[in-house]
């Protein structure tokens, strides 16, 4: 894997770990302001919701690079 795949393949894996991890500890305030979504988060966190996905896609990163280097999963016909 060359960098550039190596790179592309984080960033793809990024987003789909933080779209999972952002409805974590989401709660809806009881008194709603003139104006905003009833839905909206009282403290989103994105910060640690950002940093909890790059932990995460980090450890699945690497995971895919061993197997994509061992060739356990291989995208080249043999």
């Amino acid at each position: 894997m060359n960098w550039f795949t190596g790179v592309l393949v984080y960033v793809m894996i990024w987003w789909v770990v933080l779209f999972t991890v952002l409805p974590w500890g989401v709660r809806v305030p009881d008194e709603h302001a003139p104006g905003h979504a009833t839905s909206a988060p009282a403290k989103p966190m994105m910060l640690r919701k950002a940093f909890i996905t790059t932990v995460i896609a980090a450890v699945l990163w690497g995971i895919a690079y061993v197997l994509i280097e061992s060739e356990l999963i291989t995208f080249r016909a043999r």
